[in-house]
């Protein structure tokens, strides 16, 4: 304090400096926390564990022996969080939810591996998945606007387990009469030929099993690797 009773202007000075500081610091994390991107976080179904053996058995048979269970994993999650017994509104059965007549075209395609295959059988229906995304994957067509990544083809594989082939290749091929990408699901996705509803679903489905769900089977120890790094 000065003799007058006033503050020191050292004092005052110092005071606002730190003030300044403050605020600095602040602004610096909080836009830190504002910038991060949120991350849904899950956890792998309880149930996953019953059948773990299955799901890698089952990708191996599909993909060979460096088959990513994670991925196959994530799948079954999203379809029925790894329920036996789970049943659709629309009538799909089972861990993997197949249609009725899904399964029945399933297994003419794949006789030596699915005779009698009966969705509501978990292990039957494990394997029954795998080999319908590697039948899937292998029909995606890539159009000469450059390559498709994995990442890419692995998500349209997904949109059309989910949604079926035609109503995919009507919306690819809508992106590229359009000058998007058709090889890129990204490029792809706001394009539709499908109700809005069903859409969205759709474009939903390789969303939550690549990007929050595989990751939380990778860092639960299945084997494999990030399809969309």
């Amino acid at each position: 304090m000065t003799s007058h009773g006033r503050p020191d202007p050292g004092l005052r000075l110092a005071i606002a400096v730190c003030l300044v500081l403050v605020a600095i610091v602040t602004w610096a994390i909080c836009g830190k926390a504002e910038a991060a991107p949120a991350r849904a976080t899950v956890k792998v179904a309880p149930a996953s564990a019953l059948y773990r053996h299955r799901v890698e058995q089952a990708a191996s048979r599909a993909w060979g022996v460096n088959a990513s269970s994670a991925r196959l994993a994530a799948q079954l999650h999203q379809e029925s969080a790894f329920r036996a017994d789970a049943r659709s509104p629309v009538g799909a059965q089972g861990i993997a939810q197949f249609m009725p007549s899904t399964a029945r075209w399933i297994a003419t395609i794949y006789p030596t591996d699915l005779a009698g295959f009966d969705p509501w059988n978990p292990q039957q229906a494990i394997l029954a998945a795998a080999l319908y995304d590697r039948w899937l994957f292998d029909r995606v067509a890539e159009y000469s606007q450059g390559r498709m990544s994995s990442c890419s083809r692995w998500a349209f594989t997904f949109r059309a387990y989910n949604g079926g082939e035609k109503a995919l290749n009507r919306e690819r091929a809508l992106a590229y009469t359009s000058g998007a990408d058709a090889n890129d699901w990204r490029a792809v996705e706001p394009y539709r030929a499908r109700a809005e509803w069903a859409h969205r679903e759709n474009t939903g489905y390789p969303k939550r099993i690549l990007l929050t769900l595989e990751p939380a089977y990778l860092a639960a120890g299945w084997t494999g690797v990030a399809t969309c790094p």
